[in-house]
C-alpha cells in the first residue's frame, strides 16, 4: 500500500526558512521522478519542483526558482524541500507525489504559512 506522508510545515515571517519533508513508502523512490506541489487556498494545486531520483536532474517552476530546493534520500526514501526566502503568496499546503503522469493517492499535505 502505498502511502506519502509529509511533515514540517508551519508559520514562518517573510524572509525566512523552512524545510518540509514526504517519507514514501509502499512503493521504491528511486524508480520514479517525484516532485512536490502546493495548493493554496481558492487555486488549483501546482507542481513546484521536481528531481529525477535517477540522475538528480531538477526543475523549479520560475515562482520558487532560485529559492527552493528538491532532494531526496533514497535510503531513507524521503523528498525534502528546501525553502529560502520565503514570500506570503508561498502559503499552501504542500505536498509530495510522482511527478509525471499519474499519481499516487495523495497524503495529507503540510501547511506552509508566511506571515508576520
Amino acid at each position: 500500500q502505498v502511502q506519502l506522508m509529509e511533515s514540517g510545515g508551519g508559520l514562518v515571517q517573510p524572509g525566512g526558512s523552512l524545510r518540509v519533508s514526504c517519507v514514501a513508502s509502499g512503493f521504491t523512490l528511486a524508480d520514479s521522478a517525484v516532485g512536490w506541489f502546493r495548493q493554496a487556498p481558492g487555486k488549483e494545486r501546482e507542481g513546484v519542483a521536481y528531481i529525477s531520483t535517477g540522475d538528480g536532474a531538477t526543475y523549479y517552476a520560475d515562482s520558487v526558482k532560485g529559492r527552493f530546493t528538491i532532494s531526496t534520500d533514497n535510503t531513507k526514501s524521503t523528498v525534502y524541500l528546501q525553502m529560502n526566502t520565503l514570500k506570503p503568496e508561498d502559503t499552501a499546503v504542500y505536498y509530495c507525489n510522482r511527478a509525471n503522469g499519474w499519481k499516487y493517492p495523495w497524503g495529507q499535505g503540510t501547511q506552509v504559512t508566511v506571515s508576520s
